[in-house]
């Protein structure tokens, strides 16, 4: 997959076959987008997926409140794995979104992606304010001469998913619904940084994660079974995401405990995936309860890989 960081740098041998959104998460029901894109492909049309960056939201709006499930670089590596032939990220600013609806088509898609085609939902809305819709895509395509191909409200309402309801289940820490609707597992990735070695002290040594980009939606608090990818090895284990009550701690913290595992892998930059959640968090009556829990998530834990992936 070949990736542009602007739609003005694209090149491509062949017109497209042209797809437009968020993308969040790339889950179902985006599947069934990019697919519809890799049919096309074969009949001699480039697969192009345009997006933007940073969201519109945290542009027009300056919010900080819009957590998303990827990052832009985990986007990229998910999208890769699909079979599009290529992806246009192009930057979204206040200038970018008072294009109007006619600039938009004739400077983005047709001069800037050579587009032939578009399948886009049938709610999508482009333009400055968003006014203009898939009635004036059709008109659009007409006058430009490029095909218009939309999804029903019936197909995406079948797939019964959305980046919303990933983002709720994720925040719920219902990370089995959230790994459903992706058919992929969530992740946190991040640097392990140095913390106050207090697992180390009964048996449980972690690794502290701090995740670098502010608008990554962070899972609601409990202790979570989890696999990381280290020097090319998997390694199991389980993650708490919370502030240790029972410690008397108050700022949140990611901490991965992994299995049968003693590298030092402080300053590494490691990638989690979430399976499945153990518990919520909890307030324990001192040291010697909290140990006993973590062992008793550490016995449940390994019985579930065990049972899933041995």
């Amino acid at each position: 997959m070949k990736v542009f960081n602007n739609v003005y740098n694209f090149e491509s041998s062949k017109p497209t076959v042209v797809t437009i959104g968020t993308f969040d998460g790339v889950h179902i029901g985006h599947r069934k987008i990019i697919n519809r894109l890799l049919e096309h492909s074969n009949k001699g049309l480039a697969s192009t997926l345009l997006t933007f960056f940073p969201h519109p939201r945290m542009v027009l709006q300056q919010s900080n409140d819009l957590k998303l499930i990827h990052t832009i670089n985990e986007r990229k590596e998910t999208l890769a794995q699909t079979g599009l032939e290529n992806l246009v990220i192009h930057p979204f600013t206040k200038e970018f979104s008072r294009l109007t609806a006619r600039e938009y088509v004739q400077e983005i898609l047709v001069k800037g992606l050579k587009v032939r085609r578009v399948i886009i939902g049938y709610d999508h809305h482009f333009g400055r304010n968003r006014t203009a819709d898939i009635n004036d895509l059709y008109k659009f395509g007409k006058e430009f001469n490029f095909q218009v191909e939309e999804i029903s409200k019936q197909d995406i309402e079948d797939v019964a998913v959305s980046s919303t309801k990933i983002r709720n289940a994720i925040e719920e820490g219902n990370i089995t619904l959230a790994n459903q609707y992706m058919s992929s597992y969530f992740s946190l990735e991040g640097r392990v940084i140095k913390g106050k070695g207090l697992g180390k002290g009964f048996g449980f040594a972690t690794a502290n994660i701090a995740i670098e980009e502010s608008y990554k939606i962070i899972p609601g608090k409990g202790v979570y079974i989890v696999k990381g990818n280290i020097n090319s090895k998997v390694y199991y284990g389980m993650m708490n995401i919370g502030v240790n009550p029972t410690l008397g701690e108050n700022e949140q913290s990611l901490e991965v405990h992994f299995f049968h595992f003693n590298q030092d892998i402080y300053g590494k930059k490691i990638k989690v995936e979430l399976i499945t959640k153990i518990r919520d968090e909890k307030k324990f009556n001192g040291i010697d309860e909290l140990i006993q829990a973590m062992k008793k998530d550490e016995k449940f834990a390994l019985n579930f890989i065990n049972n899933e992936f041995e």
